[in-house]
């Protein structure tokens, strides 16, 4: 396998291509640093997009929703999709509303869909959505009643091309606009975690395990 996912119509970065990312590593620490897929396809000759929660093992995305679900049924019978991720790190804040932009780091994957059959792959790829959300927390829970393993639809989606692309740093303006006197800057953005809130319904002296605090205050 190459370093490189090769470089295609699909997902040559034809804006800004100096932002252009092709390597396996920039794109997959972007999909394991976010939570949410933008999942696009096609029904009856209508774009659709649809947020999809996930989970990435090698070249492998496990896309998770009710088994019965729309998005999954039409998800399941197309022959490509295409996805995107995409965090946010800041706002540029340029001299002219034409310069001002964001930072951020987005991947863009082409992709083939399948339907996840077999329980045992099921229950494979649940855990690892799970522990694409919340890391060591599959291990401390009840094992999946069988019901809910039939409830659940997941499609994996093997990566045929994909493509990151990143934007940092500060505003580039026009050289004649240094000149004005207007302050430009970044604002950062920042996505995190928050505090633990406790479930009314908690037994007597049960509380969080350190797999659990440790998600507490993290930076995605």
């Amino acid at each position: 396998m190459t370093a490189e996912y090769p470089v295609g119509k699909l997902n040559k970065v034809r804006q800004l291509r100096v932002k252009g990312r092709y390597d396996r590593d920039s794109v997959h620490r972007i999909l394991d640093a976010g939570l949410v897929a933008q999942v696009a396809f096609v029904e009856d000759g209508i774009p659709v997009v649809v947020p999809m929660i996930y989970g990435r093992d090698g070249e492998t995305l496990y896309l998770h929703g009710a088994r019965k679900a729309r998005v999954i049924r039409i998800v399941e019978g197309s022959e490509k999709i295409c996805l995107n991720v995409t965090l946010l790190d800041g706002i540029v804040l340029a001299r002219s509303a034409f310069n001002s932009s964001m930072n951020y780091r987005s991947v863009t994957v082409f992709g083939t869909p399948r339907l996840v059959e077999g329980s045992t792959e099921k229950l494979r790829a649940m855990k690892v959505i799970s522990e694409h959300l919340m890391p060591g927390r599959w291990d401390e829970l009840r094992v999946p009643h069988e019901s809910e393993v039939k409830m659940t639809g997941v499609i994996a989606v093997t990566i045929d091309a994909a493509s990151a692309k990143v934007s940092a740093g500060m505003p580039v303006d026009e050289p004649d606009d240094y000149a004005i006197p207007v302050w430009a800057g970044v604002l950062p953005l920042t996505s995190q975690l928050q505090c633990l809130q406790d479930d009314d319904r908690l037994l007597p002296d049960v509380t969080a395990s350190v797999t659990v605090r440790t998600l507490q205050n993290r930076i995605l």
